[in-house]
């Protein structure tokens, strides 16, 4: 019956390592929560890594910067053939987006491979986001190093940014992604992200293991320590069903141990500096089938002060780790010393040791970040504006200042965008900025008002927006701000923004005026048309001119006298549709425009001698005055008295300084005035004529 039993519990045991191996392997081909990068490769392009199974994508959708290059030599891992190269901008930053609140595994590396043809490795640094990570050394062009955190991030996306220092042109290789469980390589501060220092895989001499043998694809170094290596026993269950940190069978299934009981395990590691914080992590699981009268056990001293004891290696793995980082030493020497009732000596399968680096500041605030991104995407700043707004400090984005005290999480405080080449309206988002307390957008090609949205910004104190094309009325609470000290105030050089409700009245004035002459107009020539369709029969010949003579109190002037007058029609000095006006000098030195009818002219002399007879008669200080013309047999001309000072176009345009807002009221009204009078007497001089 026994036997029964332990036949069916066997049977049992075998099918569950089967069935838990399976789950195993399925789980080490998933790769979720990988987003590995192959920087530099062509955009679209992507692949499976002969080597490992990964999948890699292209850089292209992370970063706008930088340029592709790609290395001579073929004999090397698929992703390390192309590199991305930034010759360009100080701080190049990438943007991927995470999920926040997760624990990452995040790994650059960087391969040079003389791909610029210069067998000069440069140096460079490595930030990330407002914190410096890392700098890059390359000791020759062969070398490949990597750069690893691991971090939680807390805001939906990081940014590592490759940093010239002027020690050569920044570039990199690939950047991965893993996650991991929350509960693993746990720091006591939230600042505090850790860096390997070593990952050992003790019991290995050769071979360097990632995925898919570790399912977070940390990258196992084998080690060249002198002890004793063992390795798994065939009556022991290679299967490891241990904790969180998930370690590789085939790194656990080796280990390492003294050659007699007595002696320890000894290892150690250097530290640059005393202040230096380090957490350590001991992975151990029983490789050899213990005889009854066997037994394992040990403590575990570090800088020979207690850390950790009594150890029990099982088949099943356990990890020993610190719970607050080692620090104070210059050197770490750990040993694994066996205990007093221990017949084995102390075994070693793995250990991690992780540098504590300090992110102490904090990302700038997330609405800011989208904010000033915003106004970059909409205006196209072309200012290095990379990475983090707000640091790290030396390299905060240039026209920016912000809040930075160590604690509280980075604000926007100041932004000057002044000669940035800046169209359109100012956008609604910049009242987003609500910490902000100085704005300069001077000196720009903004248009539309200064919009009430701007009030928002309760901490403002500088606010200069002269030199732009705003227009309208400055809003009542900014000009009591700026009277009572609490705001300093610029708007100059705005023509058409009024600082006056008075202002605000007089701009109503031009369109009003201008409508209501535009519906005189429409209302004339519709009657003139009404009228014109009415009467059928009219004479257009130009030799049929005896009924319409020009006879008024103005001077008639000869042809001859004409020629005499414009020197034989030297100087042009317009052209309009009758034909050219030419300028000319009276006998009494009086300076006139001669409008002289062209024969090729598409308005023909009725036209020309219906204005005659019409500026004869019609007389008003808007109207340019009629002093003479010429009837003579071909030639038709109007003499006018000359504007010495050029016409209205010139003014508005060419001098657009010239005339005050006051003066182009005047001339839009007077202009009305006129048009109105010279479409009402020529509509009576049209009805006079046509319908005596």
């Amino acid at each position: 019956m026994k036997q029964t039993m332990m036949r069916m519990l066997l049977h049992f045991l075998l099918v569950l390592f089967g069935v838990l191996t399976t789950f195993v392997l399925i789980q080490a081909q998933d790769q979720s929560g990988f987003i590995s990068i192959d920087c530099g490769l062509p955009k679209d392009i992507n692949y499976s890594s002969l080597d490992t199974g990964i999948n890699y994508i292209s850089d292209a959708k992370f970063i706008d910067a930088g340029v592709s290059k790609k290395i001579a030599e073929t004999d090397i891992k698929q992703e390390l053939q192309y590199v991305r190269s930034f010759p360009s901008g100080v701080r190049n930053c990438y943007r991927i987006n995470v999920t926040s609140g997760i624990k990452y595994l995040i790994r650059s590396s960087f391969y040079y491979g003389n791909y610029d043809d210069l067998n000069e490795p440069p140096e460079f640094d490595l930030h990330f986001g407002p914190n410096v990570w890392d700098t890059v050394k390359l000791t020759n062009i062969s070398h490949i190093t990597d750069s690893e955190i691991i971090y939680t991030p807390l805001l939906d996306y990081i940014q590592p940014c490759l940093v010239n220092t002027g020690k050569g042109t920044p570039f990199i290789s690939v950047i991965e992604l893993r996650t991991l469980n929350n509960e693993v390589y746990v720091t006591n501060s939230a600042k505090s992200v850790v860096s390997p220092l070593r990952r050992s895989d003790v019991g290995s001499i050769a071979n360097e293991y990632r995925y898919k043998d570790d399912v977070y694809d940390r990258i196992w170094f084998p080690s060249n320590s002198s002890f004793k290596r063992l390795h798994i026993s065939p009556g022991t269950a290679s299967l490891l069903l241990g904790n969180n940190y998930e370690l590789p069978a085939i790194v656990m299934n080796t280990a390492v141990t003294s050659e007699t009981p007595s002696a320890p395990l000894n290892f150690s590691w250097e530290a640059d500096n005393v202040n230096d914080q380090f957490y350590l992590y001991m992975h151990f699981k029983e490789v050899e089938e213990l005889a009854a009268n066997e037994t394992r056990s040990f403590n575990i001293t570090v800088n020979d002060k207690f850390w950790y004891g009594n150890v029990t290696p099982k088949s099943l793995y356990t990890t020993a780790f610190s719970t607050k980082p080692l620090t104070g030493a210059t050197r770490y020497l750990f040993s694994l010393s066996k205990t007093e009732n221990s017949t084995l000596p102390p075994i070693l399968n793995a250990y991690e040791v992780y540098k504590v680096k300090l992110f102490s500041q904090l990302e700038t605030h997330q609405d800011d970040v989208d904010t000033i991104t915003n106004i970059k995407n909409t205006y196209g700043v072309t200012r290095n504006w990379q990475g983090d707004p707000c640091g790290p400090v030396n390299y905060m984005w240039e026209g920016l200042n912000c809040s930075i005290d160590g604690y509280s999480i980075p604000r926007i405080t100041s932004l000057n965008l002044a000669s940035s080449g800046l169209t359109g309206e100012i956008p609604s988002s910049i009242s987003k900025l609500t910490m902000l307390e100085y704005l300069d957008l001077s000196n720009n090609s903004l248009n539309g008002p200064l919009p009430d949205f701007l009030m928002q910004l309760r901490s403002l104190k500088v606010l200069n927006v002269g030199k732009n094309k705003l227009v309208g009325l400055v809003p009542i609470e900014f000009l009591d701000r700026s009277k009572s000290g609490s705001l300093s105030l610029s708007v100059d050089d705005n023509p058409d923004l009024c600082m006056t409700e008075s202002c605000k009245k007089k701009n109503v004035v031009v369109p009003l005026v201008a409508s209501l002459s535009a519906l005189a107009v429409i209302l004339l020539i519709s009657l003139g048309i009404w009228l014109f369709r009415r009467k059928t029969d009219e004479d257009t010949s130009p030799n049929s001119n005896n009924k319409g003579s020009m006879k008024s109190k103005h001077q008639k002037f000869s042809y001859t006298e004409i020629l005499k007058i414009t020197d034989n029609f030297k100087t042009i000095i317009g052209e309009g549709g009758f034909g050219k006006v030419y300028f000319g000098i009276l006998k009494d030195q009086t300076q006139v425009a001669v409008k002289r009818l062209s024969p090729s002219s598409k308005q023909g002399y009725k036209e020309f001698q219906s204005e005659a007879q019409l500026l004869m008669v019609v007389h008003h200080r808007n109207l340019v005055p009629l002093l003479g013309y010429c009837d003579e047999g071909q030639t038709k001309a109007l003499i006018y008295k000359y504007m010495a000072n050029g016409n209205l176009q010139q003014l508005l345009v060419k001098n657009s300084n010239i005339l005050s807002w006051n003066e182009r009221l005047n001339i839009a009204v007077d202009t009305a005035h006129g048009n109105v009078l010279f479409l009402a007497s020529y509509f009576l001089h049209f009805v006079s004529v046509h319908f005596p």
